[in-house]
């Protein structure tokens, strides 16, 4: 059954390290996807995610412009980051992993989310929405995004370590006429 990711309920963050004491917290203003949901059978299920690039949010103008330059995602020449899985595992009734492809600045690499299913439920427009949050840790390195700047006091101005956190709803789509005739 196909479902479509409701932007207006879901976000795309991420945090890194800052100096080596603190860290900084971004989002994704713009992104879009859908989601093979098989509700008997998760594992049967697939996700596809396509992020803009130029929409990195930051609460910082100047840190964002830098995030969009050529030393870290280069958006006017790698415009999206995209995700697509490979293969959904279920932990239990709630928890599974999602392994897939991320391709960040013309870089494609397989990461695992560990994922958590909040459930479904209905709206009083009568739609069905269900519910996910999603972490992993990558390297941004292993993506090419090398750039960085080595500290008086030891240690680098940008960590290598990223922790992405998705909160998704996704919105039931009607179901065709040629999928009802499949069923």
């Amino acid at each position: 059954m196909s479902w479509q990711i409701d932007p207006a309920h879901s976000q795309i963050q991420f945090s890194a390290r800052h100096m080596m004491i603190s860290n900084v917290r971004g989002r994704f203003d713009s992104f879009t996807g859908s989601v093979e949901f098989d509700e008997a059978d998760p594992t049967r299920s697939s996700v596809e995610v396509q992020i803009d690039a130029a929409s990195i949010n930051t609460r910082e103008p100047q840190r964002d412009a830098h995030l969009k330059s050529p030393d870290f995602l280069d958006a006017e020449k790698y415009p999206y980051l995209h995700f697509k899985s490979t293969r959904i595992e279920k932990v239990d009734d709630t928890h599974g992993r999602i392994v897939g492809d991320l391709t960040i600045h013309g870089v494609t690499r397989p990461v695992v989310l560990s994922v958590e299913y909040a459930g479904q439920a209905k709206s009083p427009w009568g739609t069905v929405s269900a519910g996910f949050d999603a972490t992993t840790k990558i390297s941004r390195k292993d993506w090419g995004l090398t750039w960085n700047h080595a500290l008086e006091t030891g240690g680098f101005l940008v960590g290598d370590e990223l922790t992405i956190s998705i909160e998704l709803e996704i919105v039931k789509q009607a179901e065709s006429v040629t999928e009802a005739a499949r069923a």
